[in-house]
């Protein structure tokens, strides 16, 4: 469509609304590119991640440009990285015309890790998400990392002659970054909810790790209390961290329910 006939067709969502009614987040979800993410090696990592991204609406406006939002994305470099995607924030606001908003970027994130005894190598992938938020005061960037581990619980484990249950679990750290410190990075805050955790989890293991993995979990019993805490405590010394929550679920193995827990920072 040339820009003559564009500009010449009528611009509905910039027109009038008399219900009064601001909207707090309107705008767009789902939207995937590729992005690069360079680890704490200072290798990179090519993932494609998911875009949210949003803004407030004041009550007088009737909608806004959906189709703008896409273009923010679009007309970034090929692979959006760390670095351009905080510098998307302002470029979105100053096309939406909007003084508050937010951008969500959602990826898959891979660490090769080596199992304890035989060493086999083998990658391990985390659920990641960026957050960059304006307000009316201020821009805040958040991190938001899902770590898969294995807890075993302490009281089937003092109770029971033969063993424990275990199960897998999930803890989830939100971050809010303080970026006037060194960098955040991804792998630091996987390894916060790791050591929290009875035991850490790895994409293949030989059976000497086997027997290892579970030994070391028996040997550390954790309830989803237990996780919280521990990793509060190693949120609360890091000074690159504003403020956070941490969340713990077990996925019971001995029930159809989930144990869950959570500690704001």
């Amino acid at each position: 469509m040339s820009e003559e006939i564009c500009c010449s067709l009528a611009d509905v969502q910039s027109s009038a609304d008399d219900r009064q009614i601001a909207i707090d987040k309107v705008g767009v979800k789902g939207v995937r590119h590729p992005i690069r993410i360079r680890d704490k090696n200072a290798e990179e990592l090519n993932t494609v991640a998911t875009f949210n991204m949003y803004v407030f609406l004041p009550h007088n406006f009737k909608g806004t440009h959906m189709s703008r939002f896409v273009s923010v994305i679009n007309e970034q470099e090929k692979y959006i990285s760390v670095e351009s995607f905080k510098n998307m924030l302002p470029d979105m606001l100053k096309r939406l015309e909007a003084e508050a908003g937010i951008i969500e970027m959602s990826f898959p994130y891979f660490v090769k890790k080596k199992a304890p005894v035989s060493g086999v190598e083998s990658y391990m992938d985390y659920e990641i998400q960026f957050t960059a938020e304006r307000t009316l005061d201020k821009t805040l960037m958040k991190l938001r990392v899902v770590v898969p581990v294995t807890t075993l619980c302490p009281c089937s484990k003092e109770i029971s002659q033969y063993g424990a249950h275990n199960q897998r679990s999930h803890v989830t750290i939100h971050a809010t970054i303080d970026e006037s410190k060194h960098t955040l990075w991804i792998e630091d805050v996987i390894r916060m909810a790791e050591d929290s955790a009875s035991c850490e989890l790895y994409g293949l293991l030989k059976r000497v790790d086997e027997k290892h993995v579970t030994e070391k979990a028996y040997d550390n019993p954790k309830f989803v209390e237990d996780i919280v805490r521990d990793v509060a405590l190693l949120l609360k010394r890091d000074e690159r961290i504003q403020s956070f929550v941490v969340e713990a679920e077990n996925f019971e193995s001995i029930h159809n329910h989930s144990a869950y827990a959570l500690i704001q920072g």
